[in-house]
């Protein structure tokens, strides 16, 4: 995704370069690499500078074949795993989240508690040094860091949404971001989110969302 973002990143550039401006979004830049390749498109550029846009628009059309390639294989192999199905079940865990857990940890026996399997991905409250004090968000950033970029930017899409959750958990969410920033919250959110991941590989159960407390 990164390098697709980087050639998009590039297109965008180029057309600047001549005055031609892309509004934000993958699908505006794209559709103006189609009007390049069409003689009638309207875009009027010179001959080297379209080459070198319509040979960057080559590698992103072959990105995108090997992207989606990639995303069959993984739907795939989600279809077929219990585990990653069940894993889909948690709040900001999608496929690739949920397949990339359920490869990376096909024993969750191996982990003795919750709290020890977040430590793994490192998304556990660093010691402070003075006191031994936990802090939100202060977390050790050992183990797995893939997984837990995954977990974070899950995290991220649930705090985006937490206005509008009107469950037990979004109540939590917003309870956080009244006292903590965005960045520390998003943190717990991930903390969270590895252990019920740890909770649900165990114990063979799918998330079950939980409604707001009524007061």
């Amino acid at each position: 995704m990164r390098q697709r973002t980087m050639i998009l990143n590039a297109i965008r550039a180029h057309l600047a370069e001549f005055g031609m401006i892309s509004a934000q979004g993958p699908r505006k830049v794209v559709e103006l690499v189609r009007r390049l390749s069409d003689p009638g498109g309207g875009l009027n550029l010179p001959a080297l500078a379209r080459s070198a846009l319509l040979s960057l628009a080559a590698q992103l059309q072959t990105l995108a074949a090997e992207i989606g390639k990639i995303e069959r294989q993984l739907t795939a192999w989600h279809r077929q795993s219990q585990a990653s199905q069940r894993l889909e079940t948690i709040p900001g865990v999608g496929i690739i989240t949920a397949t990339a857990l359920a490869a990376s940890v096909p024993d969750p026996s191996v982990f003795r508690s919750a709290r020890q399997f977040a430590a793994w991905l490192g998304l556990v409250p660093r010691q402070n040094s003075s006191g031994g004090k936990e802090r939100l968000g202060c977390v050790s950033k050992m183990g797995n860091g893939y997984l837990r970029r995954l977990l974070v930017v899950g995290a991220t899409s649930v705090t985006q949404r937490a206005e509008t959750n009107s469950t037990r958990t979004g109540v939590w969410v917003r309870s956080l971001l009244e006292r903590k920033p965005k960045r520390l919250v998003t943190v717990a959110i991930a903390n969270k989110t590895a252990r019920t991941a740890w909770a649900l590989l165990v114990k063979g159960e799918i998330y079950r969302v939980k409604p707001a407390i009524q007061a």
